[in-house]
């Protein structure tokens, strides 16, 4: 089908969804069943199998068809549920975004994996249309995404009394998750689009992606006392945003081209991550409903915790406990492996292989500080962190190998970005796949997310 034009754009038409009916169409050659045998009931369950071979139980009838099945002599009221806190084993989605395998240490983003489109050189917003419409844009779509992101870059001139309220000192992200809120206040029909249109979708996801790195530049300039910069339309993306950063009305600053292309990684690296704790949030709170502005809201409040965004945050922390004598990189190590602390930085929950993101930021940063001239002592602790851990038997066996946050907090700082704008880096990048992901949720048509519970309060009590 041809693209559909508005305002003589022509817009990238979004790929398309899964919806329920089309779940079993998944890629299923031979179609299998899960045995369940629960009391004297044997269920037999369908098995699900994703375009990479992935296996899913299907357990949607779980519940109807053990209803009041006897279990050690009782019936078994409302059926069966299953157990799985943190989701560790759970599909909530079928999804055609982001592809892991955990164990290979494979990222694909719709099936183009990350290291190819680094070393392609793909730009942050090529990789976010991918992401958000399905296929990497053309020479024309490209281009006239752009204008839509320069044309939505200012935030109302209002939002600036919302600013001034803010106390000083202010955490940036907390900012930032408000003020996504308010912006779309400005913009009342943008909260209500449908998101099986494509063209108010491609508007929302414009405004969305250029209004989020403003508003995280004006949050930080705030939250140290100095005058917002208001963006630049002739700057592309990433240029626009450390303009805003660190631009003061009598200087401008000019970033450097190798600074340009790390933050343009930084961003593509972390733009999507599939089922993550604050792209799920996303999800459920979209699946009320809500709208994009107020589901991606919630995300960025998940994001803000030290176990998911915060993470890098940690990682620096550590290394300057460091490089001040407060501890040693052998202490850090005895302590890892008698359990007395959990090593940021190392190990995670998907890959029991070194992060391909990993690989690709520790290049960069190294890159980076030579392209400035500058030394960075923090980094030579990681690499002798990294070096001990990988030949140690203890994380050899438990398969702790660097992750992500390891070294991209290392290359935020080459950047210049201070600390505490380290989450809210991570949300700017992020919101490429809230939105794709959001949308996905809400075409998939599905019933508002509720999870169970197993009770185990007191019984019935008489007062």
């Amino acid at each position: 089908m041809p693209p559909r034009r508005m305002n003589n754009h022509i817009l990238p038409r979004p790929r398309r969804a899964l919806r329920p009916e089309d779940e079993m169409a998944v890629d299923q050659k031979e179609i299998k069943k899960a045995t369940l045998t629960i009391g004297e009931r044997i269920l037999e369950l369908p098995l699900i199998t994703g375009t990479e071979g992935e296996l899913g139980i299907d357990i949607r009838k779980l519940r109807p068809e053990t209803d009041g099945i006897m279990v050690n002599g009782h019936p078994v009221k409302g059926g069966v549920i299953t157990y799985d806190p943190g989701y560790k084993n759970t599909g909530a989605c079928i999804s055609q975004i982001t592809y892991i395998n955990g164990e290979e240490g494979i990222m694909r983003y719709r099936g183009y994996n990350i290291d190819e489109l680094a070393l392609k050189q793909y730009r942050f917003i090529d990789v976010a249309m991918l992401i958000i419409f399905g296929e990497l844009p053309n020479t024309t779509e490209r281009e006239n995404f752009r204008e839509l992101l320069t044309n939505f870059e200012l935030v109302d001139e209002g939002m600036r009394k919302f600013f001034d309220s803010l106390p000083p000192n202010a955490d940036p992200m907390a900012i930032l998750s408000a003020a996504i809120q308010c912006s779309s206040l400005y913009n009342p029909e943008l909260r209500a689009i449908d998101p099986a249109d494509d063209e108010d979708f491609t508007l929302a996801a414009a405004k969305l992606l250029s209004k989020v790195r403003t508003i995280a530049a004006f949050s930080y300039k705030y939250s140290i006392g100095q005058p917002i910069m208001y963006p630049n339309p002739e700057l592309d993306y990433c240029s626009n945003f450390l303009h805003m950063m660190f631009s003061i009305p009598n200087k401008m600053h000019i970033a450097s081209n190798m600074a340009v292309d790390a933050l343009n990684l930084f961003l593509m690296l972390h733009a999507d991550h599939e089922q993550n704790c604050s792209t799920s949030t996303v999800r459920m709170v979209g699946s009320t409903k809500a709208n994009l502005f107020d589901s991606v809201s919630s995300g960025i409040s998940s994001l803000s915790g030290p176990l998911h965004g915060g993470a890098n945050v940690e990682v620096i922390k550590l290394l300057q406990r460091v490089n001040s004598k407060e501890t040693t990189i052998e202490q850090l190590i005895d302590d890892a492996k008698n359990k007395k602390i959990r090593l940021p930085g190392f190990g995670h929950r998907i890959y029991k292989n070194y992060d391909p993101r990993a690989k690709i930021i520790k290049q960069t940063v190294h890159k980076l500080l030579q392209e400035f001239n500058q030394e960075d002592p923090l980094l030579e602790i990681a690499y002798t962190l990294e070096e001990i851990a990988l030949t140690d038997d203890y994380f050899k066996a438990k398969k702790l190998y660097p992750n992500v946050d390891f070294y991209s907090g290392l290359m935020l700082r080459a950047i210049g970005i201070p600390l505490n704008m380290f989450t809210v880096m991570f949300a700017i990048s992020r919101m490429a796949g809230w939105i794709a992901q959001w949308r996905e949720e809400m075409l998939a048509d599905p019933a508002i997310q509720r999870p169970r519970q197993i009770y185990t309060g007191p019984v019935e009590r008489k007062i």
